[in-house]
């Protein structure tokens, strides 16, 4: 049975001419095709994996040489065929980056998906390196691993400084649309509002709409996680990415302290810590100092609202690794905006007012799993959110729900200006946690034409219809 998101994507995408469907497959804005940098060619995989000694097959995003996404460098062209192994439809957006809104990679809104056996041409300039990552925004293939880091150094990346890449997922042997159809059953005890509104009358939070089987980080269980060797004194950078489809942490260093030094791959005035929130499509850069001495340093995601946890051990010397719990001993609080409040751009937007004022209340029934903006679950008939070319466009989130949602912006950066009216210049960033009863102001130049889309990064949410777009020429 087709999810939700799927159908009406597949309807809006039937309705595209002809002239679309070929430039989805050879996608417009691009090089002329004489440009001399090599083309990187990326497959959709199938693949198997064991989680807790059980056989699963998910997908894979992988180069033809096994490698996992993309490492490349801020100053060369994004030059990159994706070629569709799989048994259906599918097609990768490239979270964070800045394309030409026809390379984006959302189903029905930037251009119909890429058939089995097909592929997709894309070629447009890099505006900024960082920590990013690309994942399908076909049906619910998220959920089944469809997702692979994207690393785009820059002249922050020093050469003597070893660099991990985190991802972060969740797991279940149960498939997505059984899910989905799962949260979608009637929950009497859900919600005694009636429209999911975080009111004192509602139910206290689910922070974990779906129990999951295993938590992994680059696709490995704590039962027998990855473990990275690092020199002794060492400087290194933890790149991390929250892959998951519904599920936010606490990452925790343990005994070693360390600076994130940015968010979302934009620097930040660099905050020492040793345990950091990081929502549903978030990322953090995070440098630690390797000590000196012998032994083996867990860097571990704790799951909110739960004992779960998952990670990679860090290996200095000839330290043995003892096995680590997938179980803390407490459970992980809720995330909160207690670190973005204090979160700084190194280099904010520019100072102005804005041009445009947009307020999205999110809204939702949890009781009939309908989440929506401004009480309409999303079709292709909602009009777009109205701006113009070279506006200073701030979005008001204001959360009526019960439940937290990470807002991801499409094919623009933004920074963070306001929390429950306090104005500050924050992180600059394109995923932002607005927790219940949370008011989360954005501030975004309008400086991409195009039809963008805009919504919760939870994955069965964004399908449920917490979901609009914008559109400028």
């Amino acid at each position: 049975m087709l999810s939700r998101r799927t159908a009406i994507m597949g309807a809006f995408a039937a309705s595209a001419s002809i002239r679309t469907i070929a430039q989805a497959q050879n996608p417009p804005g691009g090089g002329s095709g004489t440009d001399s940098t090599p083309r990187t060619i990326l497959q959709l995989q199938h693949r198997n994996i064991q989680v807790n000694g059980k056989p699963a097959s998910v997908f894979a995003i992988r180069q033809p040489d096994g490698t996992f996404g993309i490492t490349t460098d801020v100053a060369k062209p994004f030059r990159v065929r994706v070629e569709n192994k799989i048994d259906e439809p599918s097609l990768i957006h490239w979270h964070g980056l800045t394309p030409p809104w026809q390379q984006d990679g959302v189903p029905g809104v930037s251009g119909p998906p890429i058939p089995p056996g097909g592929s997709a041409d894309y070629d447009f300039p890099l505006r900024f390196g960082g920590t990013f990552w690309m994942h399908s925004h076909q049906g619910l293939q998220e959920q089944l691993l469809m997702a692979a880091p994207l690393i785009i150094r820059d002249q922050r990346d020093r050469p003597d400084q070893q660099e991990v890449v985190i991802e972060l997922a969740d797991f279940s042997f149960t498939p997505p649309q059984q899910i989905f159809e799962q949260l979608k059953k009637p929950k009497p005890m859900a919600s005694t509002s009636g429209s999911g509104a975080a009111t004192p009358g509602a139910a206290a939070p689910d922070l974990n709409d779906v129990k999951y089987d295993a938590f992994l980080t680059n696709g490995r269980t704590l039962g027998d996680p990855e473990v990275v060797k690092v020199e002794p004194g060492g400087q290194v950078l933890l790149r991390i990415i929250n892959g998951s489809a519904m599920s936010a942490y606490h990452i925790d260093l343990g005994q070693l302290k360390g600076e994130l030094v940015a968010v979302d791959g934009f620097a930040i005035t660099p905050v020492i810590g040793s345990r950091f929130p990081i929502a549903v499509a978030q990322r953090l850069d995070i440098s630690v100092t390797a000590p000196r001495d012998a032994g083996a340093h867990p860097v571990l995601a704790l799951l909110e609202g739960a004992r779960n946890q998952t990670g990679i051990v860090l290996v200095v010397g000839n330290a043995s690794v003892a096995r680590v719990a997938e179980l803390a001993e407490s459970t992980s609080p809720a995330l909160t905006l207690e670190l973005e409040s204090s979160l700084r751009a190194r280099e904010p937007l520019k100072q102005r007012n804005p041009d445009r004022v947009h307020t999205l209340n999110l809204t939702g029934d949890m009781a009939k799993y309908i989440w929506s903006i401004n009480n309409v679950a999303w079709t292709p008939d909602v009009p777009p959110l109205p701006i113009a070319k070279g506006d200073r466009v701030e979005l008001i989130l204001v959360n009526q729900t019960g439940m937290p949602h990470p807002m991801h912006l499409h094919g623009h950066e933004f920074q963070v200006v306001e929390i429950d009216g306090k104005r500050f210049p924050g992180a600059v960033r394109d995923t932002v946690l607005v927790p219940p009863s949370r008011r989360v102001v954005i501030a975004f130049d309008a400086n991409n034409p195009g039809t963008w889309a805009f919504h919760c990064h939870l994955l069965y949410h964004l399908d449920a219809g917490m979901f609009t777009t914008l559109r400028y020429v």
